[in-house]
Protein backbone atom coordinates (compact mmCIF):
# COMPACT_ATOMS: atom_id res chain seq x y z
CA UNK A 1 0.00 0.00 0.00
CA UNK A 2 1.55 3.55 -1.32
CA UNK A 3 2.30 5.78 1.61
CA UNK A 4 3.38 9.36 2.35
CA UNK A 5 6.21 9.61 4.62
CA UNK A 6 8.48 12.27 6.05
CA UNK A 7 12.01 9.97 6.06
CA UNK A 8 14.59 11.34 7.80
CA UNK A 9 18.06 11.87 5.78
CA UNK A 10 20.26 9.95 8.44
CA UNK A 11 23.40 9.88 5.73
CA UNK A 12 24.54 11.00 2.79
CA UNK A 13 27.42 10.89 0.73
CA UNK A 14 28.89 11.52 -2.68
CA UNK A 15 30.08 8.48 -4.90
CA UNK A 16 31.15 10.69 -7.24
CA UNK A 17 30.65 14.34 -8.29
CA UNK A 18 27.13 14.19 -9.97
CA UNK A 19 25.84 11.19 -7.61
CA UNK A 20 24.25 11.10 -3.98
CA UNK A 21 23.91 7.92 -1.81
CA UNK A 22 20.98 9.16 0.55
CA UNK A 23 19.95 7.17 3.70
CA UNK A 24 16.81 7.52 4.66
CA UNK A 25 14.92 6.66 7.91
CA UNK A 26 11.82 5.83 8.85
CA UNK A 27 10.31 6.54 12.59
CA UNK A 28 6.99 4.30 11.20
CA UNK A 29 7.45 0.83 10.17
CA UNK A 30 8.15 1.03 6.57
CA UNK A 31 5.56 -0.63 4.20
CA UNK A 32 6.80 -4.16 1.97
CA UNK A 33 8.99 -2.95 -0.59
CA UNK A 34 9.80 -4.86 -3.99
CA UNK A 35 13.02 -4.59 -5.90
CA UNK A 36 12.67 -2.18 -8.59
CA UNK A 37 9.59 -0.18 -6.97
CA UNK A 38 10.21 3.32 -6.49
CA UNK A 39 9.79 6.52 -4.48
CA UNK A 40 8.46 10.06 -5.33
CA UNK A 41 10.61 12.17 -3.82
CA UNK A 42 9.12 15.95 -3.03
CA UNK A 43 12.07 18.83 -3.20
CA UNK A 44 11.31 21.50 -0.79
CA UNK A 45 12.88 24.99 -0.96
CA UNK A 46 13.45 25.09 -4.45
CA UNK A 47 10.66 27.40 -6.70
CA UNK A 48 11.37 26.07 -9.95
CA UNK A 49 10.68 21.97 -9.12
CA UNK A 50 6.80 21.89 -8.96
CA UNK A 51 6.51 18.07 -9.48
CA UNK A 52 8.16 15.31 -7.36
CA UNK A 53 11.39 13.38 -8.44
CA UNK A 54 10.81 9.37 -9.02
CA UNK A 55 14.35 7.58 -7.61
CA UNK A 56 14.66 3.95 -7.69
CA UNK A 57 14.65 2.47 -4.54
CA UNK A 58 18.52 1.78 -4.21
CA UNK A 59 18.07 -0.70 -0.99
CA UNK A 60 16.37 -1.42 2.07
CA UNK A 61 17.32 -1.98 5.54
CA UNK A 62 14.80 -3.78 7.35
CA UNK A 63 16.61 -4.19 10.16
CA UNK A 64 17.11 -0.58 10.42
CA UNK A 65 13.72 0.96 9.00
CA UNK A 66 15.83 2.51 6.22
CA UNK A 67 15.68 3.01 2.31
CA UNK A 68 18.82 4.32 0.14
CA UNK A 69 18.42 5.87 -2.99
CA UNK A 70 20.79 6.81 -5.64
CA UNK A 71 20.33 9.87 -6.99
CA UNK A 72 21.77 11.13 -10.27
CA UNK A 73 22.00 15.05 -10.41
CA UNK A 74 20.97 15.90 -13.38
CA UNK A 75 18.55 19.04 -12.98
CA UNK A 76 17.86 21.67 -10.27
CA UNK A 77 15.84 19.07 -8.43
CA UNK A 78 17.67 16.07 -7.73
CA UNK A 79 20.37 18.86 -7.15
CA UNK A 80 18.80 20.31 -4.66
CA UNK A 81 18.18 16.63 -3.13
CA UNK A 82 21.89 16.09 -3.74
CA UNK A 83 22.42 18.98 -1.41
CA UNK A 84 20.53 17.81 1.40
CA UNK A 85 22.28 18.15 4.87
CA UNK A 86 21.61 15.03 7.30
CA UNK A 87 19.15 15.65 10.02
CA UNK A 88 16.52 16.97 6.74
CA UNK A 89 13.09 15.55 6.55
CA UNK A 90 12.50 14.15 3.22
CA UNK A 91 8.90 13.85 2.16
CA UNK A 92 8.30 10.29 -0.11
CA UNK A 93 5.35 8.25 -1.72
CA UNK A 94 6.40 4.57 -1.70
CA UNK A 95 6.55 1.86 -2.86
CA UNK A 96 5.32 3.13 -6.40
CA UNK A 97 5.33 0.98 -9.64
CA UNK A 98 5.73 -2.96 -10.66
CA UNK A 99 9.07 -4.14 -9.25
CA UNK A 100 10.77 -7.54 -10.64
CA UNK A 101 9.72 -11.26 -10.39
CA UNK A 102 11.81 -12.53 -8.21
CA UNK A 103 14.44 -16.18 -8.90
CA UNK A 104 13.70 -19.20 -7.04
CA UNK A 105 16.00 -21.14 -4.89
CA UNK A 106 19.43 -22.33 -6.77
CA UNK A 107 19.04 -20.18 -10.02
CA UNK A 108 21.79 -18.79 -11.82
CA UNK A 109 20.75 -14.66 -12.64
CA UNK A 110 23.05 -12.43 -14.09
CA UNK A 111 22.14 -8.57 -13.44
CA UNK A 112 23.13 -6.39 -16.23
CA UNK A 113 23.37 -2.21 -15.22
CA UNK A 114 24.95 0.98 -16.54
CA UNK A 115 25.02 4.36 -15.32
CA UNK A 116 22.35 4.93 -12.44
CA UNK A 117 19.94 1.90 -13.80
CA UNK A 118 22.88 -0.06 -11.67
CA UNK A 119 20.64 1.29 -8.12
CA UNK A 120 17.70 -1.11 -8.28
CA UNK A 121 20.05 -4.02 -8.82
CA UNK A 122 20.94 -4.27 -5.48
CA UNK A 123 18.59 -4.65 -3.10
CA UNK A 124 17.56 -7.08 -6.20
CA UNK A 125 20.65 -9.06 -5.92
CA UNK A 126 20.21 -8.93 -1.86
CA UNK A 127 17.23 -10.69 -2.05
CA UNK A 128 17.72 -12.94 -4.92
CA UNK A 129 20.96 -14.26 -2.68
CA UNK A 130 18.55 -14.51 0.42
CA UNK A 131 16.55 -17.09 -0.88
CA UNK A 132 19.30 -19.19 -2.19
CA UNK A 133 19.83 -17.93 -5.94
CA UNK A 134 23.08 -17.03 -7.04
CA UNK A 135 23.57 -13.41 -8.41
CA UNK A 136 26.36 -11.98 -10.36
CA UNK A 137 26.29 -8.47 -11.82
CA UNK A 138 27.55 -7.24 -14.91
CA UNK A 139 27.67 -3.56 -14.31
CA UNK A 140 28.89 -0.77 -17.28
CA UNK A 141 30.25 2.49 -17.46
CA UNK A 142 32.30 4.99 -19.60
CA UNK A 143 35.24 4.99 -17.35
CA UNK A 144 35.60 3.52 -14.16
CA UNK A 145 34.40 6.54 -11.78
CA UNK A 146 30.80 5.76 -13.38
CA UNK A 147 30.77 2.31 -12.26
CA UNK A 148 29.39 2.91 -8.39
CA UNK A 149 28.71 1.07 -5.14
CA UNK A 150 31.23 -2.13 -6.36
CA UNK A 151 31.81 -2.96 -2.97
CA UNK A 152 28.18 -3.03 -1.89
CA UNK A 153 27.82 -5.39 -5.16
CA UNK A 154 30.84 -7.56 -4.53
CA UNK A 155 29.16 -8.22 -1.00
CA UNK A 156 26.34 -9.65 -2.33
CA UNK A 157 27.61 -11.95 -5.65
CA UNK A 158 30.60 -11.80 -8.38
CA UNK A 159 30.80 -8.36 -10.17
CA UNK A 160 32.36 -8.06 -13.77
CA UNK A 161 32.99 -4.48 -14.85
CA UNK A 162 32.95 -3.48 -18.32
CA UNK A 163 34.40 0.36 -19.73
CA UNK A 164 34.38 1.90 -22.63
CA UNK A 165 37.60 3.40 -21.68
CA UNK A 166 39.18 0.30 -20.29
CA UNK A 167 40.45 1.86 -17.21
CA UNK A 168 38.79 -1.48 -15.49
CA UNK A 169 37.28 -4.60 -16.54
CA UNK A 170 37.11 -5.47 -19.70
CA UNK A 171 36.83 -3.01 -22.87
CA UNK A 172 33.88 -2.25 -24.30
CA UNK A 173 30.06 -2.65 -23.48
CA UNK A 174 28.19 -4.58 -21.56
CA UNK A 175 26.96 -6.84 -23.98
CA UNK A 176 30.26 -7.42 -25.28
CA UNK A 177 31.69 -9.12 -21.84
CA UNK A 178 32.91 -12.40 -21.97
CA UNK A 179 30.95 -13.61 -19.05
CA UNK A 180 28.20 -13.79 -21.61
CA UNK A 181 29.42 -16.22 -23.63
CA UNK A 182 28.71 -19.02 -21.17
CA UNK A 183 24.75 -18.61 -21.35
CA UNK A 184 24.62 -20.14 -17.94
CA UNK A 185 21.86 -18.08 -16.89
CA UNK A 186 18.44 -18.84 -15.91
CA UNK A 187 16.90 -15.48 -15.93
CA UNK A 188 18.08 -11.67 -16.55
CA UNK A 189 17.50 -8.55 -14.92
CA UNK A 190 18.47 -5.50 -16.46
CA UNK A 191 18.64 -1.56 -15.73
CA UNK A 192 20.39 1.76 -17.49
CA UNK A 193 20.36 3.55 -20.80
CA UNK A 194 17.54 2.08 -23.30
CA UNK A 195 20.11 0.85 -25.85
CA UNK A 196 22.15 -1.11 -23.57
CA UNK A 197 18.69 -2.66 -22.60
CA UNK A 198 17.83 -3.36 -26.02
CA UNK A 199 21.18 -5.09 -26.54
CA UNK A 200 20.54 -7.07 -23.69
CA UNK A 201 17.16 -8.07 -24.72
CA UNK A 202 18.22 -9.26 -28.28
CA UNK A 203 21.00 -11.19 -26.41
CA UNK A 204 18.37 -12.99 -23.81
CA UNK A 205 15.89 -13.55 -26.75
CA UNK A 206 18.32 -15.27 -28.68
CA UNK A 207 19.18 -17.65 -25.73
CA UNK A 208 16.25 -18.37 -25.15
CA UNK A 209 16.64 -16.49 -21.21
CA UNK A 210 13.89 -15.05 -18.69
CA UNK A 211 14.50 -11.21 -18.79
CA UNK A 212 13.11 -8.69 -17.06
CA UNK A 213 14.01 -4.57 -18.28
CA UNK A 214 13.59 -1.47 -15.56
CA UNK A 215 12.39 0.98 -17.52
CA UNK A 216 13.54 4.82 -17.31
CA UNK A 217 11.39 6.60 -19.01
CA UNK A 218 10.72 10.29 -18.33
CA UNK A 219 7.64 10.55 -15.29
CA UNK A 220 5.90 13.10 -14.18
CA UNK A 221 3.54 12.51 -11.67
CA UNK A 222 4.17 8.92 -11.17
CA UNK A 223 0.78 7.51 -10.02
CA UNK A 224 -0.57 7.36 -13.97
CA UNK A 225 -2.21 10.58 -14.28
CA UNK A 226 -0.12 12.47 -17.26
CA UNK A 227 0.61 9.66 -19.72
CA UNK A 228 4.10 11.20 -20.01
CA UNK A 229 5.90 7.82 -19.78
CA UNK A 230 3.86 5.52 -22.16
CA UNK A 231 5.22 2.81 -23.67
CA UNK A 232 4.46 0.73 -26.62
CA UNK A 233 4.09 -2.86 -25.63
CA UNK A 234 1.91 -5.81 -26.72
CA UNK A 235 -0.91 -5.11 -24.44
CA UNK A 236 -1.14 -1.28 -25.84
CA UNK A 237 0.55 2.03 -24.78
CA UNK A 238 1.10 1.29 -20.91
CA UNK A 239 2.37 3.41 -18.35
CA UNK A 240 6.10 2.68 -17.01
CA UNK A 241 5.01 4.21 -13.28
CA UNK A 242 1.87 2.49 -12.60
CA UNK A 243 2.11 -1.12 -15.43
CA UNK A 244 6.02 -1.09 -14.97
CA UNK A 245 8.68 0.37 -14.62
CA UNK A 246 9.82 -3.56 -14.55
CA UNK A 247 8.55 -5.78 -17.82
CA UNK A 248 9.07 -8.54 -19.05
CA UNK A 249 11.06 -8.01 -22.66
CA UNK A 250 8.45 -10.24 -24.78
CA UNK A 251 6.11 -7.54 -23.60
CA UNK A 252 7.95 -4.70 -24.87
CA UNK A 253 7.73 -3.63 -28.88
CA UNK A 254 11.27 -2.96 -29.03
CA UNK A 255 11.93 -5.32 -32.26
Amino acid sequence: MKQILNLILVHISHPSDNHALMVLKSEEKLPEILPGQFVEVRVDNSPTTLLRRPISINYVDKVNNEIWLLVHAVGEGTKRLCSLKEGALVNCILPLGRGFTLPECGEKVLLIGGGVGTAPLLYLGELARSIGAYPKFLLGGKTSADVLQKEDFRRIGELYITTEDGSEGEKGFVTNHSVLSAGEFSRIYTCGPKPMMMAVARYAKEKAIFCEASLENMMACGLGACLCCVEKTSEGNLCVCTEGPVFNINKLMWD
